[in-house]
């Protein structure tokens, strides 16, 4: 005997219902303002075209198709224990990447002792937006040539006393939506994109201002950095409405 009917429970039929004879054979969906337009529940159209009906034996979904990414902001987060050394770096990251079209103020980066033994005491953050758009496949490139030049200022160190790092480059870029960070290091928050570079979503943009995750470094978490990177993103929006291409 089955153990249903032992326990006395009814086994479950999992066989499809009969379909009625006056059913239709295509069930229309009724959509708000935006008729055939991927609608949300507040009427407003979020821009992608959706099908109108749905067939019986059919998947509910459409496939999203592939596309190019758009073009984002480059950024680079300076950080060094003298200001003439942050003004070397970035001589040098112009070289590279292009020049810039905005700076952040100098600030003070007392958040954490963590670099204060290979870069010393007292260190001071700057960041650049550098004027070119860039496609967010270009990080991983980016991120290996800001390590190797970190790499010509360590060998370039002036006296045996000075700092093992003299300066700290930490690229990424900003969106529409978001601030992304790339880094050399895994970590359950990180995907990783290739050549041994990952990268996190560091803040969201959310309703006009900048939000921090669970994983968020303190200085980024704090809102000190939201002024300049509010200003990049819209030099990027002013520029995306130009459609220019990443370059």
């Amino acid at each position: 005997m089955h153990p249903f009917r032992r326990a006395g429970v009814r086994r479950l039929s999992w066989a499809p219902a009969p379909a009625r004879q006056d059913e239709p054979d295509s069930v229309p969906i009724r959509l708000p303002a935006g008729k055939g337009k991927n609608v949300r529940p507040d009427g407003r159209e979020a821009g992608r075209d959706v099908d109108t009906s749905r067939r019986r034996g059919e998947n509910a979904f459409a496939m999203g198709a592939i596309a190019s990414p758009k073009p984002v902001k480059l950024i680079v987060a300076m950080l060094s224990a003298r200001a003439d050394r942050l003004d070397a770096a970035a001589d040098r990251l112009r070289r590279d990447c292009g020049p810039t079209d905005a700076a952040s103020e100098i600030m003070p980066f007392d958040f954490t002792h963590y670099y204060d033994e290979q870069m010393g005491a007292g260190l001071l953050r700057q960041f650049l937006a550098f004027e070119r758009l860039i496609s967010p496949a270009q990080l991983v490139a980016i991120k290996r040539t800001t390590n190797r030049i970190e790499a010509e200022f360590a060998a370039d160190r002036s006296g045996a006393d000075g700092p093992a790092r003299p300066v700290n480059l930490d690229p990424g870029y900003v969106a529409e939506s978001k601030l992304v960070l790339a880094s050399t290091k895994d970590f359950a928050h990180r995907v990783y994109l290739a050549d041994g570079i990952y990268a996190e979503v560091t803040l969201r943009y959310v309703r006009g201002r900048w939000v921090a995750a669970d994983h968020t470094f303190p200085d980024y978490a704090s809102g000190r950095y939201d002024d300049f990177l509010t200003r990049a993103r819209r030099i990027l929006r002013s520029r995306a409405a130009l459609k220019e291409p990443p370059r």
